[in-house]
């Protein structure tokens, strides 16, 4: 470009603009080879900027990246240690409340508001003979009985029921009290059912009625008896001798409610762990002699033998000595209420292991077969036939159950059986002495 030309752009432009003017005249006057450096210079210098600060915005987002990630791994964390924790609770819970069902004498069913069971404890499962797993099955499944269906009926429209006895076709024999009640959590909502199984407290009610009623039977007897000759002797008779026969009377017949006060205040110390208990080498020969003597009268009236085969390593047992005659008292008595007159009484010993065991038999009718396991009730009696010349024998109905009483105190046990021809045969098991 000639001077001229360039003279004429410059004045040109600066007739439009100052500053197009001063920059056409600094690309007009600096020569082309310069503008070409400082391209060059200027490109070096971008790229140069350009890698800094993508290098520098790389760092930066690294930084910003690893605290993102830092920040998202410990909430990650916290989140994961949150539901472990929340899981374990849980998990814990539901052990804790397993545990506390498995525990419960009572049967629990849980079901939803569909009617299938959620959970059924161990006890539940006893009393209804359950099988498997039933969780998820409908209840009407499990248990098909009037009354529950009714029952979980109730529960599910949000009523609860009071308790109902029943018996259910699964447990012949065993009776059932059943109660429900509804169960909500937030929106679910469900029934539970508790089964508690009172056949031992009915039981225990009609032995306390029986016991009551054969107590006043008892006393009333010998009452009735006592008041009748009390009245015939106000009323006055010259005959000493029957004067004397009605004494005799009344002394026996006190005698007798004497016996069964005593009896009862024994059983009732014994029920209640009254009575303290010495566990001390026995010598059973010696006590068998002062049972005999204690005995001897009625032993010699009905000429009965006591027949003692003491083996040498079962003459010593461990017992309390003074409980230890009552119960054989009470056995070789009872022995000869029911022997025949002239009869053999046999008392044996025997070492089985590390126990004694003594049997008293004796050769009268035997006990039947059905009552062998009732012998060692309250007010027992045996069909009068058993008895000697069936008359009473005069006993409470109460010493065997002390027997049995005393000898479960001791460590021992008693059974009763019939021999192998006739009569019945008691036997008695206590620790031995250590050889």
């Amino acid at each position: 470009m000639t001077s001229r030309s360039r003279v004429f752009l410059a004045c040109l432009a600066l007739s439009a603009s100052p500053v197009l003017a001063a920059a056409l005249l600094f690309v007009i006057f600096i020569p082309f080879a310069g503008i070409t450096d400082h391209l060059a210079a200027t490109r070096t210098v971008a790229f140069a900027a350009t890698g800094a600060g993508l290098a520098i915005a790389a760092a930066l987002a690294w930084t910003a990246a690893q605290v993102v990630a830092r920040r998202t791994r410990s909430m990650l964390d916290d989140s994961a240690g949150v539901t472990l924790r929340r899981e374990a609770e849980l998990t814990s819970d539901r052990t804790r409340m397993e545990a506390i069902l498995g525990g419960m004498i009572e049967g629990v069913l849980i079901v939803n508001e569909y009617g299938r069971l959620q959970l059924v404890n161990s006890a539940a499962r006893r009393m209804l003979n359950l099988t498997g797993d039933p969780v998820g099955r409908h209840y009407l499944e499990i248990v098909r009985h009037p009354n529950i269906a009714a029952q979980l009926g109730y529960a599910l429209n949000g009523e609860a029921t009071a308790g109902r006895e029943l018996v259910l076709p699964q447990a012949p024999g065993v009776i059932f009290v059943a109660r429900s009640a509804p169960v909500a959590a937030g929106a679910t909502v469900g029934a539970v059912l508790v089964l508690h199984d009172i056949t031992d407290l009915r039981k225990a009610d009609q032995i306390r009625r029986d016991f009551v009623a054969n107590v006043s039977h008892e006393l009333r007897t010998p009452l009735t008896a006592v008041r009748g000759y009390v009245e015939a002797l106000i009323d006055g008779t010259g005959d000493a001798e029957q004067v004397q026969s009605f004494l005799e009377t009344i002394a026996r017949h006190t005698g007798r409610m004497e016996r069964l006060v005593r009896d009862l205040l024994r059983l009732a110390r014994l029920d209640a762990g009254q009575e303290p208990v010495e566990q001390l080498p026995c010598d059973l020969s010696s006590l068998l002699t002062g049972v005999e003597t204690d005995l001897e009268a009625t032993i010699e009236q009905r000429a009965l033998t006591i027949v003692a085969e003491i083996a040498p390593n079962a003459a010593i047992a461990l017992g309390d000595p003074s409980k230890l005659h009552d119960v054989l008292r009470n056995l070789l008595e009872n022995a000869t209420n029911y022997s025949p007159e002239g009869g053999t009484i046999t008392i044996a010993t025997r070492r089985v292991g590390e126990r004694v065991v003594l049997t008293v038999a004796d050769e009268g009718p035997g006990i039947p077969a059905t009552d062998l396991a009732r012998v060692f009730e309250r007010f027992y009696r045996v069909d009068e036939s058993r008895a000697r010349d069936r008359r009473d024998p005069g006993g409470t109905g109460l010493g065997l159950a002390i027997v049995k009483h005393l000898v479960e105190l001791q460590g021992g046990k008693v059974t009763a059986a019939n021999g192998p021809g006739r009569g019945a045969v008691f036997t008695l098991e206590l620790p031995a002495r250590e050889s």
